[in-house]
Order: C-alpha cells, then sequence, then structure tokens
C-alpha cells in the first residue's frame, strides 16, 4: 500500500510499526471474537445465555470507553496502555479454554473489554500524534486497511487451524498476533509522538486544563457529536448481533463445517473493508464525511434482509460485502469526524471515547436481544428486526442533514469545537 504523506516534507518515522500494530490488533481487539459462540455452542451453551455473557463484556467495555479516552488524552505513555490492553487480552481469551464455566467466561468477557477498550483510543493517539491533523484522515484510512487485512489473515488461520487441530489452535493464534501486536509498538519512537498533537492540542499552543474532561461532558456540548452518537447507538444495536447470530443459524442448520462458516463470515466482511476503507478516505477527502456515513447506514437494513432469507453458503456473499461496506465506511468516518470535530480543543481521545461508549450502549445490549429473539421467535425474523434499527439511524441522518453536513465538511470549514 502507498505510504500517506506527511504535514512536513520527511515521512514521520514508525510508520511501517504502527501499520505492522493495526494489522496484529485486529485478531486480539475482540479476543476469539465470532468463533467464541461457535466454541460455546459446541459445549452445551444455547444462544440467549451466549448472547448474554457476550453483552456482560459489552456493557464492560462501553462503561470504561470514555475513561479510557480520557486516560489516553492525559498520559504520555500511550505505548504501555496498549502494550497492557494487549497482554490482558490475550490472558482473557486463554481462561475460557480452560473452563466454560459461566462466570468465568464472563469474567474473561470482561476483562477483554475493559482492555480492548484502551486500545481503540490509543492508537488513535498515537496516529494522530504521528501525523498530526492535517495527516490523521489519510493515515487512518490506511490504519484501517491493514487492520482489515490483518483480520482477514486472523479469520482464514483460525479457521484453518480450528478445522485441523481444533479449537485450542484459535486461541494460540490469537495468542502469537497478541505478541507481534506488542512487539510492533515496541518498534514505534516514542519520539515520533508529539503529546500535543496525540489529543488535539494546537500545535503551538498548550489550552491545557483538559486533563479532567469528561467524556459525555464533549457529547452534549456538541451537537453534531451527539447526533454521530446517537445514529451509531441505533446502528450497533443491530448491526452488533448480526455476524454472531448468522453463524449460530448456518450452525443449527448444519450449513457443513460451523468452524469455517464462521471463517469465511469475516473473511468476505474483511476483503470488502479493506477496499471500502481506502474508497471512504478518498470520499472524505473530497465531500467530507456525511454521504460516507449514510451509506454506511443503508447497508444494514439490506443485510438483515438478505440474511432471513440466505442462510446458507450462496447468502454468505452478499451478506457479508454489506456489512463490510457498512463498518468499513465507519472505521474510517468515525475517528476521522470525531477528530475534525474536536480538533483544537485537547479533547480528542476523550471525544473518541464517549462516541464509542454511546455506540458501545447499542453493540453490546444487541447480543442479548438478539440472542433471545432468536431463541423465541426464530433467526430469520430477528434478522429482519435487528436490520430495521438502522432505519431510525438514517432518519436522524437525513433529518439534521444540514446540520450535519456542514459539520462533516472536511474540504474548507475548521472543525466544530464544543461551545
Amino acid at each position: 500500500m502507498t505510504q500517506p504523506p506527511a504535514d512536513s516534507p520527511n515521512k514521520p518515522r514508525g510508520i511501517w510499526p504502527l501499520q505492522a500494530l493495526n494489522f496484529f490488533m485486529a485478531d486480539i481487539q475482540a479476543g476469539i471474537g465470532p468463533f467464541l459462540g461457535i466454541f460455546l455452542l459446541a459445549h452445551g451453551w444455547k444462544s440467549g445465555l451466549i448472547g448474554s455473557v457476550m453483552t456482560i463484556g459489552g456493557v464492560a467495555g462501553m462503561l470504561m470507553t470514555a475513561p479510557a479516552g480520557a486516560l489516553i488524552d492525559a498520559t504520555k505513555r500511550k505505548k504501555t496502555y496498549v502494550i497492557v490492553a494487549a497482554l490482558f487480552t490475550t490472558l482473557a481469551s486463554g481462561i475460557i479454554l480452560l473452563s466454560q464455566n459461566f462466570w468465568l467466561v464472563s469474567v474473561s468477557q470482561v476483562a477483554t473489554a475493559i482492555a480492548g477498550s484502551a486500545i481503540g483510543p490509543g492508537v488513535v493517539g498515537i496516529t494522530l500524534g504521528m501525523v498530526r491533523q492535517a495527516g490523521f484522515n489519510r493515515q487512518n484510512g490506511y490504519n484501517q486497511a491493514y487492520n482489515h487485512a490483518g483480520n482477514v489473515a486472523g479469520a482464514a488461520l483460525s479457521g484453518y487451524l480450528g478445522m485441523r487441530y481444533g479449537m485450542p489452535a484459535v486461541f494460540i493464534l490469537a495468542a502469537l498476533f497478541g505478541v507481534l501486536a506488542i512487539i510492533s509498538v515496541l518498534l514505534i519512537p516514542s519520539e515520533a509522538i508529539d503529546d500535543d498533537a496525540a489529543r488535539g492540542l494546537p500545535e503551538k499552543k498548550n489550552t491545557g486544563g483538559t486533563s479532567d474532561a469528561n467524556g459525555f461532558q464533549v457529547l452534549l456540548k456538541n451537537k453534531p457529536l451527539l447526533l454521530l452518537a446517537a445514529a451509531l447507538a441505533c446502528f450497533h444495536l443491530g448491526n452488533g448481533a448480526m455476524l454472531p447470530l448468522y453463524g449460530l443459524a448456518a450452525a443449527s442448520k448444519n450449513t457443513g463445517n460451523a468452524t469455517e462458516f464462521v471463517a469465511m463470515t469475516i473473511i468476505i466482511a474483511q476483503l470488502a473493508m479493506i477496499v471500502v476503507s481506502l474508497l471512504a478516505m478518498r470520499m472524505a477527502e473530497k465531500s467530507g464525511f456525511w454521504l460516507v456515513m449514510l451509506i454506511s447506514f443503508m447497508a444494514l437494513p439490506l443485510r438483515g434482509f438478505m440474511a432471513a432469507y440466505l442462510t446458507n453458503q450462496v447468502g454468505l456473499y452478499p451478506v457479508q460485502i454489506l456489512d463490510g461496506i457498512g463498518a468499513g465506511l465507519q472505521s474510517v468516518a468515525v475517528p476521522g469526524m470525531v477528530a475534525h470535530l474536536l480538533n483544537g480543543t485537547g479533547r480528542v481521545n476523550v471525544g473518541q471515547g464517549a462516541v464509542m461508549t454511546v455506540q458501545g450502549l447499542g453493540a453490546s445490549l444487541s447480543p442479548a436481544i438478539g440472542g433471545w429473539m432468536a431463541q423465541q421467535i426464530g433467526y430469520s425474523t430477528t434478522f429482519l428486526i435487528l436490520g430495521s434499527f438502522a432505519l431510525v439511524s438514517i432518519l436522524l441522518w437525513l433529518g439534521f442533514a444540514t446540520i450535519l453536513k456542514s459539520a462533516c465538511d472536511t474540504t474548507g470549514s475548521s472543525a466544530l469545537a464544543p461551545a
């Protein structure tokens, strides 16, 4: 992939380790991810209980994301926090392999979610500190492309190893990716990270007084940011359960090897995300973030409809390509829009954490809601209902288009800071 330009004539140091970090952290951000459902299903768990334990972890991560963003803003040891988070995620996933007791699995998911809450803001902060605001949108696009490529590699290897050697091999692979992510962080030169730029402070002016900023205060003082968070919460209330339930639906219908099917769902979506994230980067540079986000919201109702009627190898491709479109566009547009809106405030990572918290509210409730619905009314109807949640996001985005189009414009106007 072509390297992004720096703000200065000289390319920032540490770009390749940053790319490698994004590649390897893909497999550790959510532990063993969708494979967890298949693993627990094989050990006698029902879909409702699987959804509940995922929700417990999701709620824990949601509650910690805003404080984690504030911590990343305040600290000059951003690399350390990413390393610690990677260690905890790797160790927590191993607990599930040793015991499938409900409470131990719940503790593992809580630990994974809390550690994961620091990784996202940490990588955003490191990136912003290395390339500054002017280079962030493009570098974040490349980061996401590498991240999705890492997901493809992780899913492909997990599927192969899971079929050949069983689920323990999937856990070992996740641990290996964790170690390689830590090595990548260590290779990023600390002096290449500007700590003021990393939190969105003006380059030659330290405004101070922002270390105690609360994530929700940032949201409530910035209407476009509040609208973004609400739209994302509705979207992820439907989207969060879609992939694990699609895998469970396939497993319940004995659609081939369940591990292979889940691996393919990830690979197809992530391959689409690689392309889409690069397209989103260029769309945002030319016309801002508004259209990028609208298209991402529109993908979910279509995906829900497809999933309801095509739970098989044929439906796998359109269902997961639509996942790639929605998630790929948002992976670039959401961090870019938050950084744009809060540029100059010194609160960028608090804002990232706050938006992720509200978004996480939807994502954390989704597995429990979807799991119990699927158990009571079946998978097909559940997919249709989950897909319809994004209609609220679309209505919000269109209803407040005047405000949002201005806020999402990256072509000329400056960012909108909180009042």
